[in-house]
């Protein structure tokens, strides 16, 4: 009995499911006939405001058709929804080139076009993005025109001009178009994103045909300028449409707002590295870098040069509690050698930080033998080399509190005086400045190590220079 009454309750229960979704198929299926009427009429009447939401819920609804499209009458209904879908994205694309093609503009007003691009979120991605590169393309033709490679405006020395047009244009574009296109489409980046592509494409070639053109000084100018604005743009934009994860962008899209306006940002704000924009215009100076590179080597010979020249009048700095008194040209080198780092690093980390890391080395060497090696006093008995090895093993041989009792004796052969008080103090400025020179060569391997490519790590090795300041 007990079995009648369940299987009973199975039977109703399953006759209750198919009715349920017979009912709900035939509303969806009246819904689908209804819509497709509707949404010919409202195409016609390029009712683009009212067609949005029943576009939508037919394309919902057609997904619950998908396993009934070989029944004549659904294909049939499919068809033309699929024909509506194609209609209305030719439609769409002929009204937004007649309200904004040259002379042929016409008055279709904005709220119209605002509308259409609600109905094109819903049509196939490609219309959109078909849409929208015609739509930027045109909003960049001005740009191509006036910084052509042909025109004066086109190379380094005017490239602030490249950007202030931008800044102008994008508000301009967003105080009359701005509230025309979704907020999620973000065209004011892709307009952004998109010129950043052109101007590095063309300047790479204009530098390629004028590279006997570029200096220093022009090619640190372009980069600076190009610096600031890729800057100014990770400010005013999220980067989400140059990013792969899109929808972890969308969460930070209303926090990131600056005025378009501005010049100068603080660094400390943001890691220029990490930014989406950081480089995308900025690659195109980098198989140009060797010229940095070579100032770099020029000012760090003139530098040298000058320490040898001024070697004789030079004061050694005074002693502290944590630091012996070093010749004054030391700090200068390392002070050089960090301001160079700190702009190459803003540059470029790859192949010019190793190449910077390699003239360090260069120099490092020079600095031993010119200023160093050199300033070691002659006698007549022992080579230069000798003389300083037997003093330095003669200062290993005694402890630390024994030094000063015996260093008059380290510097006496006998009865005679191996040095005299003046040479004996260059000595000690030697040995302390070599030291310095030993511990800041290995706090600037590790430094360049640390913002170099992670690639590229292991070939900075300042090894070489170091056994320098050990002889």
């Amino acid at each position: 009995m007990v079995r009648e009454i369940t299987r009973d309750i199975k039977q109703l229960d399953c006759a209750k499911k198919n009715l349920t979704l017979a009912i709900t198929t035939l509303n969806h299926l009246h819904m689908l006939v209804g819509g497709v009427d509707t949404l010919k009429s409202l195409t016609q009447k390029r009712f683009y405001g009212e067609i949005a939401l029943p576009l939508q819920a037919i394309s919902e609804v057609m997904t619950h058709f998908e396993n009934y499209t070989d029944i004549p009458q659904v294909k049939n209904l499919s068809d033309q929804v699929k024909q509506i879908h194609v209609e209305l994205a030719e439609q769409i694309t002929h009204d937004f080139k007649e309200a904004f093609s040259g002379s042929n503009k016409t008055t279709i007003p904005n709220k119209q076009l605002a509308q259409a691009c609600l109905v094109v979120s819903i049509l196939d991605p490609k219309v959109k993005r078909d849409l929208l590169k015609w739509f930027i393309d045109l909003q960049l033709q001005e740009y191509h025109h006036l910084f052509n490679e042909t025109e004066d405006t086109a190379w380094l020395d005017k490239i602030d001009k490249r950007y202030a047009w931008l800044k102008r244009h994008l508000l301009e574009f967003e105080d009359r178009l701005g509230n025309m296109f979704p907020q999620n489409w973000e065209v004011s980046e892709q307009i952004a994103v998109q010129f950043c592509h052109i101007t590095r494409e063309e300047l790479s070639k204009i530098m390629a045909k004028r590279k006997n053109e570029i200096d220093v000084k022009l090619l640190l100018y372009a980069i600076q300028k190009t610096s600031a604005f890729e800057n100014l743009l990770s400010r005013r934009f999220t980067g989400v449409t140059l990013s792969e994860d899109c929808a972890k962008s969308e969460g930070s899209r209303h926090v990131k707002q600056a005025d378009l306006t501005a010049d100068t940002l603080d660094e400390r704000d943001m890691d220029l590295n990490s930014s989406p924009f950081h480089g995308l215009i900025g690659k195109c100076f980098i198989p140009h870098l060797q010229i940095y590179i070579d100032s770099v080597d020029r000012n760090l010979s003139d530098l040298i040069d000058r320490f040898v020249m001024d070697q004789k009048q030079s004061i050694p700095t005074e002693a502290t509690e944590t630091q012996a008194a070093i010749l004054p040209s030391c700090p200068d080198l390392f002070v050089f050698y960090k301001k160079s780092m700190i702009q190459c690093n803003q540059l470029d980390r790859g192949q010019t930080m190793l190449s910077l890391a390699k003239v360090f080395q260069k120099y490092l060497h020079e600095y031993s033998e010119k200023l160093l090696m050199s300033n070691l006093p002659k006698i007549e008995t022992q080579t230069l080399g000798a003389s300083m090895q037997n003093f330095t093993k003669d200062l290993q041989k005694i402890s630390t509190s024994g030094l000063i009792h015996n260093f008059s004796s380290l510097l006496k052969e006998g009865e005679v005086t191996r040095f005299t008080k003046d040479e004996q103090t260059k000595i000690c400025y030697v040995l302390t400045t070599a030291e310095y020179c030993l511990e800041t060569t290995q706090q600037l391997q590790d430094k360049l190590k640390e913002k170099i490519d992670p690639s590229l790590a292991d070939q900075i090795d300042f090894s070489k220079g170091q056994d320098d300041f050990h002889k």
